[in-house]
């Protein structure tokens, strides 16, 4: 079994505010670099196994200070990028919350693609395989993934057995960490979208103790 810590990147200054997509250079403000900081300490006791972290610098800069207190380097994986939204990068969110093909963004966004971009069904399907690969490259690890909000979500709609048009129910919130276990028949989602609290609880240990008998009892 495998563990994963699915880690969206801490707050930058137009957050919330610009569609900023693949925008290279966007780097997190003060307030993100606080989050970060404080997203390491979360994660002591964990004992990670690897950090690995979209290649866009918000991303990476939220996992460092993390990857630096387990002494892991911050492995970059271009299945965890942000969706390219084409001729829609930099526009301001709320000018784009007033045209039509928003809505459809919303209700519909399996049937989406940003023009002269990505399709929302292609970025899951990228990110899922990016997902797999880690997965098999670290059986019984417990690994951080950071990433983008909607790309999380999509992977935890995924998980959870949901169709993409139905991501949106499901929130990532900035420096947010959601934890799945994988590789052991049937994905478990354990947590999503928190914000404050250890980490460590989630991760079972490596080697589980061995149980005598048919079964387990349940009390």
């Amino acid at each position: 079994m495998t563990t994963l810590f699915l880690t969206r990147h801490a707050l930058t200054a137009v957050t919330g505010k610009t569609l900023y997509g693949r925008t290279p250079g966007v780097p997190l403000d003060e307030r993100g670099r606080e989050q970060a900081e404080r997203l390491a300490d979360r994660f002591a006791g964990t004992r990670l196994s690897a950090v690995y972290s979209s290649p866009l610098d918000r991303c990476v800069q939220t996992m460092r200070p993390l990857a630096d207190a387990a002494g892991l380097p911050v492995q970059t994986a271009e299945g965890l990028v942000e969706m390219d939204a084409g001729s829609w990068t930099g526009r301001p969110l709320a000018q784009l919350r007033r045209t039509r093909r928003w809505r459809q963004v919303q209700e519909a966004p399996s049937r989406f693609t940003f023009p002269d971009g990505e399709g929302f069904a292609e970025a899951q399907a990228r990110a899922i395989a990016e997902v797999n690969a880690i997965v098999a490259a670290h059986p019984r690890g417990r690994i951080a993934v950071g990433s983008h909000g909607d790309i999380i979500r999509m992977l935890i709609a995924h998980l959870a057995g949901a169709h993409l048009d139905l991501f949106q129910r499901t929130m990532s919130d900035p420096a947010s960490v959601s934890v799945v276990h994988l590789g052991d028949g049937m994905p478990r989602v354990l947590l999503v979208n928190d914000t404050g609290g250890e980490l460590a609880r989630f991760a079972p240990p490596r080697h589980p103790p061995r149980t005598s008998g048919r079964g387990n009892l349940r009390g």
